[in-house]
């Protein structure tokens, strides 16, 4: 493996004008794709094997031309104070709104609320329901226009109008703290390498990535479903690992420079070692998000594979895109520790000794302070990750709908109102099909349910059974007594579901319960049932990857358990914030609620695939050592030494960047970028900066044991370069191959 990257960073660096053109190339025309792609539609939402979408293909084939997956809308009117809707005024009022909204050419049908029964008991509160022929993201923005035109003349006319449903889904938005983010990278690079030249190599790399895979995404959007939080994702994850993995290899290159190499060696070994941990830790990304897919939900494997790719070409560029713009930027990029232009210091500079040597840096200082006092560390820093996962044991899961968003929107404002005219389970309403094709006396068996859901505790409403033109299936809606969100509406479809079997054995006919709730109450139920198969996939292959890196059991063993304490500690901060409410007004979060559904199964593969960079990093530099001579504990201070600053750098960038998608008006992607935040502080900052040098401590020579027959069984990847000592002679002189392993 570091030969053969160590011959590929060579050759980028020599053919850097080919390298450059075809990384350029791929760009443009990923960006002309993407600029003449049509408008991606709304992404399918399914999830096979479940009864509530058993329940929706049964709606589509038994009642065709529904428009089943159309947009809805449901214009809420409110009387002024003093008045009802009933009021001949304003009742004139709705049926002029009605009319118009009827007019639109991509109208299915809009609902009379006086023909409809859909006016408060006490008159002060209606709504018409509009339904769409087409989804919400193929709407028309003549049809949005024309729906807000009517809602706002009725507001002229003295009545309080709000609009809830998905017919104005909008795209997320990011805001302006993506761009913060982006520009404390910037900072923290310039501080790291104190060049403005070697800083920008990691932002450009990482800026051509992400834009050839967002633009790959959108071009493809439209043929594959994508929705729009995919790219989001895609650009997020694709950001942070592109600028980590080039800030990886160029730090390596200007140790190799400190070393007295030719650039285009040192751009070889850079890409020899540091790459080869840029490759497994890549990987590891990748087999996280890929993973996704056990959950067989195909909006979450998509939005998967996607970001996969985005680091799959993060990978290829900072192997590749970097040395190239290496051998450009010539002597511009300084070795570490050369006199800064911007800083003034040098390595001569430097505090020194008395001796004259230079002092310990702080990584060095930090290491050294660690495994002399290694159970103690661990055992505080195991301590503070247990008590911040503490909340994580409240956690409850649910799906965002209208009542999550912003008090400012007109959704949420709808959402408020039905409440208050109808009650909290209006918004809502469970949709029950009973399919009686297998029934001796269908109409008997329809109005049996009917009854049956009348006696269950919780129901508010239930409407006559509404059957098919066959007369084999009819619908009945239901509407709770508490909200969507509830246990106790979650209690209430377990119940329609649990009567369904009596209901059965009795009359043969079947019955399924779906809609938005019910599809919201299977999707979590799915997602906890396929988080344990999920983790242990993706952690056991990627424990037998980081075996095949480190040549060790105990050290991926290690690797795991510190990243199931820091994705704990990680749930428990976002249940504190998102659920509980701490600093929500900071994080501008202004409705708690239920933790979103796969948020915990997301996390896990997600951070799993970021928290092994730092360990694969870290941890290949002090094996790099102990292979070549130094003592357990010397070697853990060795690498330390050599890549406390970078992975320090690393992980506040990753921070930042993160933290940046916050200020995004979908909750899923701020909730999404807090996670990913706060677990990469406490994977690299407790458990990699700390625990993983404490436990390697205490294990000393036992961490790197491994089995004689499984040792040979191994395939050999040479991850710390070793192979490049007879590579070194081919390209340089001997006196750079005694130096290789000090780098």
């Amino acid at each position: 493996m570091a030969t053969f990257l160590y011959k590929l960073g060579r050759l980028a660096f020599r053919r850097r004008h080919f390298v450059a053109l075809i990384w350029v190339a791929l760009l443009t025309l990923a960006g002309v794709g993407a600029a003449s792609a049509p408008p991606a539609g709304n992404s399918s939402f399914s999830i096979p094997g479940t009864e509530a979408q058993k329940a929706f293909d049964l709606l589509e084939q038994r009642f065709p031309g529904a428009s089943a997956d159309g947009a809805t809308a449901r214009v809420v009117f409110k009387a002024p104070s003093g008045e009802k809707m009933t009021d001949a005024g304003n009742k004139a009022t709705v049926q002029k709104t009605v009319d118009e909204l009827s007019d639109g050419s991509e109208v299915a049908s809009v609902a009379d609320p006086y023909q409809g029964n859909a006016v408060s008991k006490d008159g002060s509160v209606a709504y018409a329901s509009v339904k769409y022929d087409v989804s919400g993201m193929e709407l028309e923005e003549s049809t949005k226009d024309a729906l807000e035109d009517a809602a706002q003349q009725a507001r002229d006319a003295g009545l309080t109008v709000e609009i809830g449903g998905d017919a104005l889904q909008a795209v997320p938005e990011t805001g302006a703290t993506e761009v913060i983010g982006i520009a404390v990278a910037a900072v923290v690079l310039v501080i790291t390498f104190g060049s403005l030249v070697s800083a920008g190599l990691p932002l450009l790399t990482a800026l051509i990535g992400v834009g050839i895979g967002v633009s790959s995404i959108t071009a493809l959007a439209g043929a594959l479903e994508l929705g729009s939080t995919t790219s989001i994702l895609a650009m997020m994850i694709g950001l942070a690992v592109g600028i980590d993995y080039a800030l990886f290899i160029v730090s390596r290159y200007r140790a190799e420079l400190a070393e007295g190499r030719e650039r285009e060696e040192a751009a070889g070994r850079a890409v020899g070692t540091a790459g080869s941990a840029v490759v497994f830790a890549g990987l590891t990304v990748v087999i996280a998000l890929v993973g996704l897919a056990v959950v067989n939900i195909p909006m979450l494997t998509k939005m998967g594979v996607a970001a996969a790719g985005t680091v799959a070409i993060a990978v290829l560029i900072a192997l590749t895109m970097i040395p190239a713009l290496l051998g450009y930027a010539g002597r511009r990029v300084k070795p570490a520790g050369a006199k800064s232009k911007l800083f003034g210091r040098s390595r001569k500079s430097e505090p020194k000794e008395p001796d004259g040597r230079p002092k310990p840096n702080m990584g060095t200082r930090w290491a050294s302070f660690v495994v002399r006092r290694p159970l103690a560390v661990l055992l505080l820093g195991v301590i503070g990750l247990g008590a911040a996962a503490v909340p994580a044991t409240s956690l409850e899961l649910g799906l965002p709908d209208d009542g999550s968003q912003p008090t400012s929107t007109t959704q949420r404002r709808a959402y408020d109102l039905l409440s208050e005219g109808f009650g909290p389970g209006f918004n809502g309403p469970l949709m029950v099909v009973v399919d009686a094709k297998g029934s001796d006396a269908p109409k008997g068996a329809f109005t049996d349910v009917e009854k049956q859901i009348k006696d269950l505790d919780g129901v508010v409403a239930v409407t006559p059974p509404a059957p098919n033109k066959g007369g084999d299936t009819a619908t009945i809606t239901v509407v709770p007594d508490s909200k969507p969100s509830s246990v106790q509406t979650e209690d209430l479809v377990h119940a329609i579901r649990d009567a369904g079997g009596d209901i059965e054995a009795r009359t043969g006919a079947q019955t399924l319960v779906t809609g938005s709730t019910a599809m919201n109450i299977d999707v979590s139920q799915k997602l906890n049932d396929a988080l344990v198969p999920y983790l242990v996939l993706v952690v056991g292959l990627a424990f037998l990857l980081l075996i095949v890196v480190f040549r060790s059991i105990l050290v991926p063993l290690k690797a795991a358990l510190g990243f199931l304490l820091s994705v704990m500690a990680a749930l428990g901060a976002v249940v504190a914030v998102f659920q509980w409410g701490w600093l929500s007004g900071l994080m501008g979060v202004e409705e708690t609620g239920p933790v979103m559904s796969m948020m915990p199964i997301f996390m896990v593969g997600v951070v799993f695939g970021l928290a092994m960079d730092y360990e694969v990093f870290l941890v290949t530099r002090m094996r790099e050592a102990f292979v070549h001579g130094e003592k357990p504990h010397q070697a853990v201070v060795t690498g330390f030494r050599h890549g406390a600053r970078v992975v320090t750098a690393a992980a506040v960038i990753m921070m930042a960047v993160f933290a940046g998608f916050i200020g995004s008006s979908e909750s899923m992607v701020k909730m999404i970028g807090f996670g990913l935040a706060i677990a990469v502080f406490f994977d690299a900052f407790v458990v990699r900066m700390a625990l993983v040098p404490a436990v390697l401590a205490l294990l000393g020579k036992r961490a790197w044991w491994l089995p004689k027959w499984l040792d040979r069984a191994l395939p050999n990847v040479d991850v710390e370069g070793e192979g490049l000592r007879t590579a070194g002679e081919r390209g340089s002189g001997p006196d750079e191959d005694r130096e290789l392993v000090r780098a």
